[in-house]
């Protein structure tokens, strides 16, 4: 009997022992079928395998099993860069209770068969590229706790069958940042234990259900940035288990309850902002102590704040702008004094209300934590506070189109961190402090439309981050500073308008070379327009009316190709209309009237259109369109020729021509006979004064290995000091043993001998002659750059690391200015020019960050061909190279250089600099590439590769800068993408990279105004 029962154990273990093995072959197999659809570029997966079946629970990385019968129960494999559609094999693993794949690249739909997985707790699918519809199959996984599908591309409703009463375990519902349509179903309220509801950025619509009130759980609902209307059910805020609510961007209509501060005692955020409630604000937000975010602006509430702010404590932002409240009465920010206890208070927009009174001095005590104040567009009158200078953290502050009087006080010249300060229309006097000199973080600048007099001045040259100087409508005397002109950042704006400025336009305007707008109209200007105004390539609206500038209009103007708006009109000028403005593709208006122009107007480009421009008040004009009514031009030699000089003059005439071609004959014979003689490097010995070795060897102190600061395409780069004039210069000595170093010199110097670009490297001189030793020497003499090259910035050795961070911004110039540089070779040359080797060991910054492009040892020259493309020319005698990583790939199938090839650079170029990941790194194999890493991030996942450096702060991530941040990022990842797309012809043009990156740096800093 006791042998029997041995023998009834054993049978009975090894059957279990043989179906638990097919159990775990079933997972293993499963696996495997997932695996097989996936794209794995970090090889996360590659431990899963047949032969390792039987460890899988122990190896297999994301993969855990349970204790008792060894089955996969656990998929993690979040943030992995994994791609691919997953496999509906998923639904087959019956003993999962956890799955988060999230921040990948998983596309595809979500596999119905995961509605057989019966154990399954928690759900994690954000944060990738999913699309279709939620499966309704969902509803039968009725252990589900948590479902997170945010940040796909899902559409359709929410399935009925999702919120069915099976899923009464359900707490967490995530599905915001899809493409959601539909209503918000009633039966939401039978999820008895929802706790989280994120529904934002969706395109769903209707009402509010009622049923929503019965969630008594709920402590987070999101339904922001939707197509909601209606009322929100007053039921909802008697939830008191709330602590975040987001209705903001919708159309929500009505009032706020009376009590809800005090029906909702666990509040924290509350933001409504962006929709069409009505009504008063609830005193009762006085009780919700634990708020730290209210936000109702761009609504339409209206009456006095009568929130007793004392009690909260912990309130960092309160958003209260574009409303009706206020009634321009003296009482009206009473509740400014209550928020001085706000000391942990950050925000405060009280901006485009009808908010009235003296503005209080107790502004002075509120939270030295204070970062943004926006008191503009309201009726507020009395003085600035000197006390403002307590506000230490303030980086940005508004107070603009109110009735403030006196002056600006000197003291916020003491606000160190300040960026942004608008103070514009008011009826501010006074001068200018000069302390606002010290505020050297100042990006927007603006005081126009005030009764301020006196100077600009001359210490707003410190100011090197300024973008936007706005000062029209004063009485502001004198010149125009010199050091105002020195501020290379200043791009979107220069308004001086309607002030008394008199002298002349200074000739360093040429420095503003990222320029948009410049107004100097109606002031009291004379002389001549500067020839350096050529410079400010990026111009688009140009107003110098109203002046006295006299002269003509100079020829170098023909270089402004982005203007759009140039009035010069009442002024003196004199001389012709210049026919280049016929080709100012984008010009759209042109006003030249009441000046002293002659001669014959133009008829094609801006003078097509007689409503594009303005040419009245010039009475010595002729020709241009009928519809002008201008007298026909009298044509030269118009009168009746005399016989008697003709018939001597047609033999001269004919005898001359003779003797011509027979000169130009014998000089063409010459040249072709000593073509092998000359070069391009006598051109630039006639361009560029000659130096010699010696000069070269005591400036370099013997081109001592302590002076070397860099190696180019074919030789290395010494710093000297040319004792000639002391003047600090690289000298770029040329390795003629290298194959191609004689050919890369004369490269080089046919390129730059023709080229003038503010973002490309400036020769000083050129070296050729002999050494020491009677060897033949070449050298390139450039002007030094200050800060090394970008190479050094994004690289550092390990013991530099954190030396040299760029910012945001820093990063923004630089790649706006390669690319301008890019663009004038592509655009502007003739012929054009391929520079070949673009990288950031061939981009160089002076001593104000400005970029420019060295080493044109590999610049291709190109003709158009017959058929209209833009190939290589046969003068560029070196082979297509370059750095492996940056080369275009269609020139490793033999590809000729092409301006395509060298967007294919520039993008990534522009990559590298804002993830700091070089094209070559390991990571970069199977198929994945820098320009495929970017693309697989856009759009949601463009923080996520970024540089770190570039990630707002911890404290800024919930706020606007955090925004502004991403959508700039996001599109400028995009911009590289599509410049390093692998077809050639679907790449984008310099031109329109130059437009998309200030476009991205203007909203980036612009935003705010």
């Amino acid at each position: 009997m006791q042998q029997l029962r041995i023998i009834i154990i054993l049978l009975v273990s090894i059957a279990l022992a043989k179906a638990l093995a097919l159990s775990n072959e079933t997972d293993c197999l499963s696996l495997l079928a997932i695996k097989s659809q996936l794209h794995d570029p970090l090889g996360v997966t590659s431990s899963w395998n047949r032969s390792a079946c039987v460890n899988l629970c122990q190896h297999w990385t994301g993969v855990t099993c349970g204790r008792r019968n060894q089955r996969v129960t656990k998929l993690d494999l979040r943030n992995q860069s994994i791609g691919g559609i997953l496999s509906p094999y998923v639904g087959n693993l019956s003993f999962l209770r956890y799955i988060n794949i999230a921040d990948n690249d998983f596309h595809g739909e979500i596999p119905d068969r995961i509605g057989n997985l019966f154990r399954l707790e928690t759900l994690v699918l954000a944060n990738n590229s999913f699309s279709g519809r939620i499966p309704t199959n969902l509803s039968h996984c009725s252990k589900l706790i948590t479902f997170s599908a945010h940040r796909n591309n899902l559409v359709g409703e929410i399935p009925e069958e999702l919120i069915s009463r099976r899923l009464f375990n359900l707490q967490g519902l995530s599905v915001g940042d899809n493409q959601l349509t539909g209503q918000l179903p009633a039966s939401i309220g039978n999820l008895s234990a929802l706790r989280v509801i994120d529904i934002r950025t969706n395109r769903l619509w209707g009402k509010i259900p009622i049923t929503l009130s019965q969630l008594t759980s709920l402590a987070y609902l999101h339904v922001g940035d939707n197509h909601f209307s209606g009322t929100i059910p007053p039921s909802v805020y008697n939830i008191s288990s709330l602590v975040e609510i987001y209705l903001y961007g919708n159309r929500f209509t009505g009032s706020l309850p009376i009590e809800i501060g005090k029906n909702l005692p666990n509040l924290r955020n509350f933001v409504i902002y962006t929709n069409n409630f009505t009504g008063s604000l609830p005193d009762s937000f006085s009780n919700a102590s634990n708020l730290e975010v209210l936000h109702l602006a761009e609504n339409k509430f209206r009456g006095q704040v009568s929130i007793n702010f004392n009690g909260l404590k912990d309130l960092s932002m309160l958003g209260l702008a574009t409303n009706f409240l206020g009634n321009g009465a003296a009482n009206d920010l009473d509740f400014v004094d209550l928020l001085t206890n706000c000391t942990k208070l950050q925000y405060l927009y009280l901006a485009d209300n009808g908010f009235g009174g003296v503005l209080p001095h107790s502004i002075a005590n509120l939270s030295t934590a204070l970062i943004d104040f926006n008191l503009g567009k309201n009726q507020i009158y009395g003085t600035i506070p000197p006390g403002i200078a307590n506000l230490v953290n303030l980086n940005s502050l508004r107070m603009e189109a109110n009735r403030l009087t006196g002056t600006i006080p000197h003291v916020i010249g003491e606000l160190k961190n300040l960026q942004l300060l608008h103070l514009h229309a008011n009826f501010l006097q006074g001068t200018i402090p000069s302390s606002l000199g010290n505020l050297t973080l100042l990006t927007y600048l603006s005081f126009g439309a005030n009764n301020l007099q006196g100077n600009i001045p001359f210490s707003l040259g410190n100011c090197k981050n300024l973008m936007f100087f706005f000062a029209p409508r004063n009485k502001l005397t004198g010149a125009l500073p010199q050091q105002i002109l020195e501020i290379t950042t200043l791009s979107l704006s220069l308004d001086l308008s309607d002030n008394l400025l008199n002298g002349s336009l200074p000739l360093g305007v040429g420095n503003l070379k990222s320029l948009v707008r410049l107004g100097i109209a109606r002031n009291q200007f004379s002389g001549q327009i500067p020839v350096t105004l050529g410079a400010c390539t990026s111009l688009e609206y140009v107003e110098l009316q109203g002046n006295s500038f006299s002269g003509t209009i100079p020829q170098s103007l023909s270089s402004l190709t982005s203007i759009k708006e140039l009035d010069l009109s009442q002024n003196n000028f004199s001389g012709q209309i210049p026919k280049y403005l016929e080709n100012l593709s984008f010009l759209q208006y042109l006003n030249l009237s009441y000046n002293h122009f002659e001669g014959e107007v133009p008829t094609k480009g801006i003078f097509k259109n007689k409503t594009g421009f303005s040419i009245v008040g010039n009475g010595k004009l002729c020709g241009g369109l009928d519809e002008l009514h201008l007298p026909s031009c009298q044509a030269r030699g118009s009168r009746k020729p005399n016989v008697n000089l003709v018939k001597v003059v047609i033999p001269v005439i004919g005898g001359s021509c003779l003797i011509l071609s027979v000169c130009i004959f014998i000089f063409y014979a010459r040249r072709r006979r000593s073509a092998h003689k000359s070069s391009n490097t006598s051109q630039m010995e006639q361009q560029f004064p000659m130096v010699s070795y010696k000069e070269l060897s005591k400036a370099t102190n013997e081109f001592s290995s302590s002076n070397t600061i860099g190696r180019g395409s074919f030789g290395f780069v010494y710093k000297g000091v040319l004792h000639e004039n002391g003047m600090l210069v690289a000298v770029k000595v040329i390795n003629l043993e290298q194959k191609g170093g004689s050919k890369s010199f004369a490269a080089e110097c046919e390129a730059l001998r023709s080229i003038r670009h503010r973002n490309l490297i400036k020769i000083v001189t050129i070296c050729s002659s002999i050494d020491f030793k009677a060897v033949d020497f070449k050298a390139l003499v450039y002007e030094y750059m200050q800060n090394g090259s970008l190479e050094e910035w994004l690289h550092q050795r390990d013991d530099q690391l954190g030396i040299c961070n760029l910012s945001l911004i820093q990063r923004l110039n630089i790649v706006i200015d390669v690319a301008s540089a890019v663009e004038y070779l592509h655009h502007h040359c003739q012929p054009p020019i391929v520079h070949g080797d673009l990288k950031p060991s061939n981009v160089l910054l002076d001593h104000d960050m400005v970029a420019h492009v060295s080493d044109f040892g590999l610049a291709k020259f190109l003709s158009a061909s017959p058929l209209g493309n833009v190939v290589e020319t046969p003068s560029s005698s070196i082979g297509v190279k370059g750095t492996i990583g940056y080369v275009a790939p269609e020139y490793g199938l033999g590809g000729e250089a092409s301006m395509r090839g060298g967007v294919y650079s520039y993008g990534i170029l522009l990559l590298e600099i804002f993830t700091r990941r070089r094209p070559t790194e390991s990571m970069f194999n199977e198929g994945l590439t820098l320009h495929e890493f970017g693309k697989r991030a856009l759009p949601e996942k463009v923080m996520e590769i970024v540089d770190p450096s570039l990630l707002p702060l911890e404290e800024e991530r919930t706020n606007s800068r955090r925004v502004r941040n991403e959508e700039c990022l996001v599109a400028v990842i995009k911009t590289g993408v599509a410049c390093s797309i692998e077809s050639p012809f679907d790449r984008m043009e310099m031109t329109d990279v130059v437009v998309k990156l200030c476009h991205a740096r203007q909203n980036f800093l612009g935003q705010r105004i």
